[in-house]
Order: structure tokens, then C-alpha cells, then sequence
């Protein structure tokens, strides 16, 4: 290529040699070349590292030491095998469906260690978890609360609070303005007055969930600070103390070019002020804060795989027509909320030492041009049968696309730890 000729971009390379490791031209994904690995399970597949989440959480643990718990929100990925290495690290699960709570109890997660939020939980599946057990409901409106009313049976609960649009921050505002998530702060006192009119219901905490894919440590931090606040009010407003404070998730991690990740360091530079500011008030003092992460846990650990079918050049472009598409991974074709189409991390995991000059425009099997992976993305000169790995593919992967669109193959999925390969079914 000439030098006055700019590469094509792609940052997919750089950060799979600072997330996995490379032997020769391999990409090796828990101990195992991924070209191995998809041998074994078949193209197109979804390989997650349990190494690599067990070391996210650790990371995050840490950092939080003191302060916090950590709760894995099974929607990231609701895998049976993923929720199962969470709580091996010692996470509690948070679920946002009855699904995702068999999907928890399968893993051999305690039922007092699971927290059910959602705006829009069915009578049946709140009879459902309440018969089963469950830690915590987190109430998102009054239609809610009157359907545990009717159900009749104790319940610990907490209230979900829609914050002020102040402390809003991440890529996806989940609060701040009209939501279907939770009660406004503004119409604080009338919920809990709502929940105290209830006599099954016990009000032990609260939720605040503002932002996700959060990568501003500062605005994180915001949050935090402003649920603590919002917890001494609710206290104060019952008179009595509450037991959890559940700060919610978002954090984030970086997807494309230019993307920081999120600076720990400065979170845990900052616990001693947030647990100073809990034990201020007598009230919740002895409240234990709650985090729910989910991509930050997975996200980075898992990588989509295809073989690709065929290549093709038109007008000028050179098009890589793989095995899966938008179909098996939404969020990388950008139709799962992106206005400005960018790129995930790409790469060629089987020709990792490759000149990545050539550039190519990835696309699917399906019959639409919504079905793009990449556009213009730097790779080498590949050819069918060579593998592509789409990176930071741990969350909102499989579950969140439409695998039946136009009825292709659904992907395989596996963990791989150590050197072993765990088949994953749902």
C-alpha cells in the first residue's frame, strides 16, 4: 500500500493483544487456539474465556472492597455455564425475568441471593419466584405493587427510583427522563407511601439504575453518590432503616476506536468517601450497597466466530459474506440502538501476524443490508474458509438478537477454561 495511502482502521488487534494471548498467528482463547476451539464446536460460535470474566471480577471486587457486593445481571448473558463461574466468585445474581431465575437456580444460585427487577413483571412470575424463594422484588410502579398485594404472601422489596436527569450519564440513558423503568424521583414520597400502604410488602432498599455502558469513572461515581442520598431519604421518610442500596450497573467497556475503559483505580480511589457518606446517616448505616454489572463482567471475555462463506468484490468494495450476520449478533451490525454506525474490534484469530491492510466490508447470509458486522474494517487478504472473530462479544450477544431471522443455523456456544472446552446449551 502507498504511503500516501491511509491503512483502513481497525483497533480490533490492539486490544486482543492487551485481552487475550497470541501464539504465533493463533488468538488463543482460554488455553486454546480459537481455530482449535471452533474445530471442535463447529461455525459460526460464540467463545467465551472463564478466565478472563473470573478476572474482570476480581478486578472489580477489589476496587469495591468494603463497600460493595457485586450481583452478575444474567440479561448480559443468561448461559447457565457463565451465571455458574459468577457464583463461584462469590457474585449474587440480578434477573429481569422468570426465565432468567430458572436459568439462576440451575447454576445453584441461592434463591435469598437473587434480586427481580423489570418493569414489566407478570402476576405468574411473581407467584412463580415468590414460591421458589427470592431476596428482593424491585417494585417499578403501582401496577406492581398491587399485584403482590394480591398475591398475599411476604415479600422483601425495594423500590426502583427514575433518578433527576443531573446524574444521568452512559451510552443509554436508562433514567432522567420519560421511563417505563421505575418511579420518578420526583414522586418519591407517593411510592413509598404505596409500598407502606401494603401490608405484605416489607420496603428494605432501594434501586437506582441511571445510564449503562458507562466508561466515565467520575460519572459513575455520581450516581453512586446520589443513590446514597436518596437512600437517607427514603429512610428517613419510613423511619427505618433499610438493608440494601442497589446502585445498579453500567459500567461499561470499550467497543470502538478511541473508547477509554473505565478507570477503577479512581472508583476504588473513592470507596472510602462513598462508605463514609452511607455510615453518615444512622439510618443506613448498616445497609449493604449492591452492584449489578453485566457487560462488565462478560462482555470482554467472549468472542463471535464465523468461517466465511465467500468473497466478492463490488464497485470497488470487497465484501467477506460470513456463515452468521446480524442474525446471531446484533449489536455488532449496529441496529441494537446505534444512531452512527461504528465497528466493533475485529480480527483474523488463525492470522493474527498477517498484514491487516486489506480493507473489507463483513456481512451476513441475510437478505438485507442491514446484515453488516463491519464496514471498511482492516484485515488481511482473507479468503472462504477463513475464520473471522468479532471481539468484546461476552454481552447482548446470541440472546440479544434474532437468531430465527430467516431460519440460519443458531450458533454453538462454549466456554473454554484451562484447556477445556464446555458445549453450552440452552
Amino acid at each position: 500500500m502507498a504511503d500516501n495511502v491511509q491503512k483502513p482502521a481497525n483497533h480490533g488487534y490492539e486490544l486482543a493483544k492487551g485481552l487475550f494471548e497470541i501464539e504465533g498467528d493463533d488468538l488463543v482463547l482460554g488455553g486454546l487456539p480459537v481455530r482449535t476451539i471452533v474445530a471442535e464446536v463447529g461455525s459460526p460460535a460464540y467463545l467465551y474465556d472463564g478466565q478472563l470474566m473470573r478476572r474482570a471480577y476480581r478486578r472489580l471486587a477489589d476496587a469495591l472492597t468494603g463497600f460493595a457486593s457485586i450481583y452478575y445481571s444474567a440479561k448480559a448473558n443468561p448461559a447457565e455455564a457463565v451465571i455458574r463461574l459468577f457464583l463461584e466468585e462469590g457474585a449474587g445474581i440480578e434477573i429481569a425475568s422468570f426465565g432468567e431465575y430458572r436459568a439462576a437456580i440451575a447454576a445453584g444460585a441461592a434463591p435469598e441471593h437473587i434480586l427481580f427487577a423489570g418493569p414489566g413483571k407478570r402476576r405468574a412470575e411473581l407467584e412463580a419466584v415468590i414460591e421458589g424463594g427470592i431476596g428482593e422484588i424491585h417494585i417499578e410502579g403501582v401496577d406492581e405493587i398491587e399485584r403482590l398485594r394480591s398475591i398475599g404472601k411476604p415479600v422483601q422489596a425495594s423500590i426502583r427510583i427514575n433518578p433527576v436527569p443531573t446524574v444521568q450519564a452512559g451510552a443509554m440513558r436508562m433514567g432522567g427522563k420519560a421511563t417505563a423503568f421505575g418511579f420518578d424521583e420526583e414522586d418519591l414520597d407517593a411510592a413509598i407511601a404505596a409500598v407502606a400502604s401494603a401490608d405484605n410488602i416489607e420496603l428494605v432498599g432501594i434501586h437506582v439504575y441511571g445510564g449503562t455502558q458507562i466508561l466515565d469513572a467520575e460519572a459513575l461515581l455520581g450516581q453512586w453518590r446520589h443513590a446514597i442520598t436518596l437512600a437517607a431519604r427514603v429512610a428517613r421518610t419510613t423511619g427505618k432503616p433499610l438493608k440494601t442500596i442497589d446502585l445498579g450497573g453500567g459500567l461499561g467497556i470499550p467497543y470502538y476506536a478511541g473508547d477509554k475503559p473505565l478507570d477503577l483505580d479512581a472508583v476504588a480511589a473513592a470507596v472510602p468517601e462513598l462508605t463514609a457518606l452511607l455510615k453518615s446517616e444512622p439510618l443506613i448505616a448498616g445497609a449493604r450497597a449492591i452492584v449489578e454489572p453485566g457487560r462488565f463482567l462478560v462482555g470482554e471475555a467472549g468472542l463471535y466466530v464465523s468461517e466465511i462463506n465467500a468473497v466478492k468484490q463490488s464497485r470497488g468494495v470487497r465484501f467477506l459474506v460470513m456463515e452468521g450476520g446480524m442474525n446471531h449478533h446484533l449489536a455488532a451490525s449496529g441496529n441494537l440502538g446505534q444512531v452512527i454506525k461504528r465497528n466493533y474490534p475485529v480480527v483474523a484469530p488463525a492470522r493474527m501476524t498477517a498484514p491487516s491492510d486489506a480493507p473489507a466490508t463483513l456481512v451476513g447470509p441475510l437478505c438485507t443490508p442491514l446484515d453488516t458486522l463491519a464496514r471498511d474494517a482492516g484485515l488481511p487478504d482473507l479468503k472462504a474458509g477463513d475464520l473471522v472473530a468479532v471481539l468484546q462479544s461476552g454481552a447482548y450477544g446470541l440472546t440479544a438478537s434474532p437468531i430465527n431471522f430467516l431460519s440460519h443455523p443458531h450458533p454453538a456456544e462454549a466456554l473454554v477454561e484451562n484447556g477445556r472446552i464446555e458445549a453450552i446449551g440452552r
